[in-house]
């Protein structure tokens, strides 16, 4: 079967459509380990984004003062400049003053690769549009929710965890599956510090086999997986959570 497919595409290549990824081992390993290294960036990156989000819209929505100053500015620093911007600053700027350690060979070695600078940008860009996002789902909930949950003797604080911020999430998820899908799109900007993630590793195909559009196509497809799929699950996960009243029929 895998021969027949390898076949199939070298022969193929002999009308000018030349995909080395499914019929060259070395291409295909290479392809195989940037596709791996950017499915790591979307879910490290989303599941800290969704972290930094949810703290920061906890404290723009109960905490006051300093603390409230601080979401703010964040999510003006790092909604308001270019993430390419951003990651050269930590991977360069701030991976310069890191502590080095050593490697086996006793070669320096830096305390974070650049894999984990990616996701360290990545998740606090991300992460900038998720606090807004959560704060908007707050703020949609209606007080006459919370005054109930009081009446029925909860205190403020299980009044918030126990009925704002389940609905919080049910009107957050709109916009948090426009930020996840932008968040897998931006992962290619890792390709500037080095990450070896699917457009490094097809720059590198298409450099050596001049199949340029070829590789270019196949990212775009790709990438419409990808994103298909994170608001695929998106979507099943927002179904699951759905209330009668909150965007689904008492039928359902």
């Amino acid at each position: 079967m895998i021969t027949d497919i390898q076949t199939f595409f070298r022969e193929l290549a002999n009308s000018g459509i030349n995909l080395t990824i499914f019929y060259d081992a070395f291409d295909f390993e290479r392809f195989i380990t940037g596709l791996g290294n950017t499915v790591l960036l979307i879910l490290a990156s989303t599941f800290f984004s969704i972290i930094i989000g949810a703290i920061g819209a906890a404290i723009l929505t109960s905490g006051r003062g300093f603390s409230g100053f601080l979401v703010r500015s964040y999510v003006a620093l790092f909604r308001n400049t270019p993430l390419i911007v951003q990651m050269y600053f930590f991977y360069f700027a701030i991976g310069s003053i890191m502590p080095v350690g050593q490697n086996d060979l006793g070669l320096p070695e830096p305390l974070l690769g650049s894999f984990s600078w990616a996701v360290i940008s990545l998740s606090l860009y991300a992460g900038a549009f998720n606090v807004e996002t959560f704060r908007a789902g707050v703020g949609a909930v209606h007080g006459s929710y919370e005054e109930a949950a009081l009446a029925l003797g909860y205190n403020r604080r299980q009044a918030f965890f126990a009925v704002t911020v389940p609905l919080a999430l049910r009107f957050s998820f709109a916009s948090l599956a426009n930020n996840l899908v932008d968040l897998t799109k931006a992962t290619t900007v890792a390709y500037a510090v080095g990450v070896a993630e699917l457009l490094y590793v097809s720059n590198q195909i298409w450099s050596d086999s001049l199949n340029t559009i070829e590789m270019m196509n196949v990212m775009l497809v790709i990438y419409l997986v990808l994103t298909g799929a994170v608001v695929f699950i998106i979507n099943r996960v927002e179904a699951a959570m759905r209330l009668p009243g909150f965007g689904l029929g008492d039928s359902q």
